[in-house]
């Protein structure tokens, strides 16, 4: 309203004073997200080149493995976790690399790869597929406690039911059926359609004197 009751001159002074206070705030804040959005591309040009970089290293760490050159393996999956530890890629790397010392028996070095895997990924679903296998490996190596220390049920969430069973197993392996059955149960209550082999689960749960809810039959409530 007060601009209605000045002159043109007026407001032409007006606007020459605040652009001689204001100038310098307007173009630094015009600099600043150009800087801004510069970094911006900057970062994502940065983090594209940094994956196709990890995913060509993985492309040699699997060709490595698939012509058994373990001793490759080993040296490119170093560089890919020493360049791209974040990266899924080497999370990958690993769990395949675990897989081959599996079906060598070389357990001890599996584990080693399985933990960093647990530790690092980002991954929280590739995390407990590591935990989950580091136990059947501790199991295998008759080291029951440490695999049930590991199999925490509290986080298992999408994985409770492969969790229980697992549980499940080191405690059939201990001596311990009362605790096993408890188990067994739990993991068929809480398991989805394709978790788990439940005719296996079932078998298990009968070996050890545990019996196993029938399907209704159909018309029957």
């Amino acid at each position: 309203m007060v601009d209605d009751y000045l002159s043109d001159r007026e407001q032409e002074e007006a606007l020459r004073n605040w652009w001689r206070e204001n100038w310098k705030w307007i173009f630094g804040g015009i600099a600043l997200g150009l800087a801004l959005l510069g970094g911006w591309r900057y970062w994502e040009s940065y983090q594209t080149q940094r994956a196709h970089a990890a995913s060509q290293q993985y492309a040699r760490f699997q060709d490595a493995l698939v012509q058994s050159d373990r001793e490759q393996a080993d040296r490119l999956l170093q560089e890919l976790a020493a360049e791209h530890d974040a990266s899924p890629y080497t999370q990958q790397a690993r769990l395949l690399l675990a897989k081959d010392h599996v079906e060598a028996g070389r357990f001890d070095e599996a584990i080693a790869l399985l933990h960093a895997v647990v530790e690092q990924s980002d991954d929280e679903e590739l995390a407990e597929i590591a935990r989950l296998r580091t136990a059947r490996l501790l199991i295998q190596q008759g080291k029951h406690d440490e695999a049930l220390k590991l199999l925490d049920v509290g986080q298992a969430g999408a994985f409770a039911a492969r969790l229980r069973e697992i549980r499940g197993d080191a405690l059939v392996a201990k001596g311990d059926e009362e605790g096993a059955r408890a188990e067994y149960a739990a993991a068929l209550g809480a398991a989805d359609p394709g978790q788990v082999d439940r005719r296996l689960l079932e078998l298990k749960l009968q070996q050890i004197g545990g019996g196993t809810t029938p399907n209704p039959t159909p018309g029957q409530p």
